[in-house]
């Protein structure tokens, strides 16, 4: 079927009718086929495009999407291969939708009451800013709007997953000329960590000691002992005890350049 005859039936096509006009899209790849080809199939891009509303992003948007990828089916659409059109093109428009909500999309899903709201604060900040000349507060835009401070706070903090920032922005440095990441800006060195790595590197070592020598290092860095206190504990001499705290230490010392190794 060419395009004159589809435009003279001036109705839906049948199954058969379509098969012909993408046999006849094939061989010229004539635009007038293609527009009529994407429009007996718009329906497609319809149904596909409901399934994805009210998830943040405008259905007017989904739909365009939508129709950009019916448009790539059937661009890329080969009937020799034996499949349905629909099941054909339904993986390609869904994948554009899908992309579109990755590019565009809210980067947690929040409620839909939230970002309805979000939008509204948006435009009510656009129209308070040309009624008052300067940037609306909280309450004015909660005025504005008929709903709590609360909930405008609660919306403009949701919306922030929208489009979140990059840890690579920069900021102008404050008294100087240089430039901060935000990744600069954010997050601390817990001042526990590196006391919780040399616990967990004591404990590993000292598991390797005999209990006199576990006794020595305890009583002598933990206790603050003296080496003949402790060797009236331990009924040696202080020689003795000397001599296993330097060996121990010896042992430590080797520990740690085993982990400096790794």
């Amino acid at each position: 079927m060419n395009k004159e005859k589809y435009y003279a039936l001036n109705r839906q096509l049948t199954k058969e009718e379509r098969k012909e006009l993408f046999k006849e899209y094939e061989k010229t790849k004539d635009r007038e086929l293609r527009d009529i080809l994407i429009e007996e199939h718009l329906y497609i891009a319809e149904i596909l495009s409901k399934k994805y509303a009210n998830r943040g992003i405008d259905y007017d948007d989904i739909f365009q999407v939508a129709s950009i990828g019916l448009i790539y089916a059937v661009e890329r659409y080969d009937l020799s291969k034996g499949f349905e059109f629909s099941s054909f093109a339904t993986p390609t428009i869904v994948g554009e939708i899908k992309k579109y909500f990755r590019d565009k999309g809210w980067t947690i899903r929040v409620p839909r009451r939230i970002q309805e709201l979000s939008k509204k604060i948006n435009n009510a900040k656009i129209s308070l800013a040309q009624k008052y000349q300067r940037t609306p507060t909280i309450q004015d835009i909660a005025t504005f709007l008929k709903v709590t401070p609360q909930e405008v706070l609660e919306a403009m903090e949701a919306s922030k997953v929208y489009a979140p920032q990059s840890l690579d922005l920069t900021y102008d440095g404050s008294g100087d000329d240089k430039e901060v990441n935000l990744s600069d800006l954010i997050g601390e060195d817990e001042r526990y960590f590196d006391q919780i790595e040399v616990n967990d590197f004591i404990h590993t070592a000292m598991e390797k000691l005999n209990e006199v020598e576990k006794t020595i290092l305890i009583e002598r860095y933990y206790n603050k002992k003296t080496q003949v206190s402790i060797a009236e504990k331990l009924d040696i001499s202080q020689m003795t005890v000397s001599r296993i705290e330097k060996k121990v230490l010896e042992k430590m010392k080797k520990e740690v350049e085993k982990v400096m190794e790794t």
